[in-house]
């Protein structure tokens, strides 16, 4: 089947929403782990903060991610659904 005709089926969304979150959220984690993890685990929330979310840095923090999930979860979707 053509991924147009994937897309138009409810069945595809469903997929994609199922494989595109937890992704979303795990490279999150992942992320915050490898760029602070001596303030994550030390407690010291507001380094975080100022290192990732402050002064509109969270834009960037996030685009990436949601940007890299859709395309992820897209490809996942397209190439398991038959």
């Amino acid at each position: 089947m053509v991924f147009l005709d994937k897309i138009k089926q409810p069945e595809f969304w469903s997929n994609f929403s199922k494989v595109a979150i937890p992704f979303f959220v795990f490279v999150t984690i992942i992320s915050l782990l490898i760029n602070n993890f001596s303030d994550i685990f030390s407690g010291n929330f507001e380094a975080i903060n100022q290192a990732n979310f402050a002064d509109g840095k969270w834009k960037n923090f996030f685009s990436f991610k949601i940007i890299f999930s859709v395309f992820y979860g897209l490809y996942t979707t397209n190439k398991k659904m038959k």
